[in-house]
């Protein structure tokens, strides 16, 4: 997901079919990272993303999501035990996968980067409608808005040492908080898709970091102290 977000890595070409083994000793999701338990987890996930973005957040079952990535029901309820516990690690695997930073050796050229990513995400049909989900389900549910929240902070942590580096470089004013400016490069980008359903544009995202960078210049962002 976005410029905190970033743009998703592609995600791996589906693993196929993974069929039912004997069952391991520790939980599942806990142990052989590159075995049975990794191909179970991508593959749920995989499943769980798809739903989210083809009927939405009031459509996700894990029974469904289990028979999608065809691996037993038990090891679903198991493992995630709840559809926003799945949201959650949906999330968390995301945010591990996005893209990371880059640095052009400038602000104004890094947040134009950032902000390309998060047009890029939300343009996606699938990031796009799946992110439209998923903030929908924040607003209503608690653990899913907490899932949400962590992802965000991931993302902006990426990407807020573009912001400190500008500091350095005498390109921003010392005590500009890196957070605050992140947030308004994307901020704008989630609002005209989620209140027009348009997907932003090469355009917005460039208007959305010359505006961040012009207003952080002249010191909107400084923290007093």
């Amino acid at each position: 997901m976005s410029a905190e977000s970033g743009t998703v890595r592609p995600e791996p070409a589906e693993s196929g079919t993974v069929r039912p083994e004997p069952a391991e000793s520790a939980e599942p999701g806990t142990v052989r990272p590159g075995g049975r338990t990794a191909r179970v987890r991508a593959a749920v996930l995989r499943a769980a993303g798809d739903v989210l973005a083809e009927e939405g957040f009031a459509h996700l079952d894990l029974a469904d999501v289990a028979r999608r990535a065809e691996v037993g029901k038990t090891t679903v309820y198991r493992r995630w035990g709840s559809v926003a516990g799945l949201v959650a690690d949906l999330l968390g695997d995301m945010a591990e996968q996005s893209l990371p930073r880059v640095d052009t050796g400038s602000v104004l050229g890094d947040l134009r980067a950032n902000a390309d990513l998060v047009r890029r995400t939300l343009a996606d049909p699938r990031q796009g409608a799946l992110f439209r989900a998923v903030i929908a389900a924040g607003a209503c549910d608690a653990r899913t808005a907490e899932a949400l929240r962590r992802f965000y902070e991931v993302r902006v942590a990426e990407w807020a040492p573009c912001v400190e580096q500008g500091v350095a470089r005498g390109e921003l004013p010392v005590g500009t908080d890196a957070v605050g400016v992140v947030r308004a490069v994307s901020a704008p980008l989630y609002y005209g898709l989620l209140t027009t359903g348009v997907a932003p544009g090469a355009a917005d995202a460039d208007r959305a970091a010359a505006a961040a960078v012009a207003a952080a210049a002249a010191g909107v962002f400084v923290v007093a102290g």
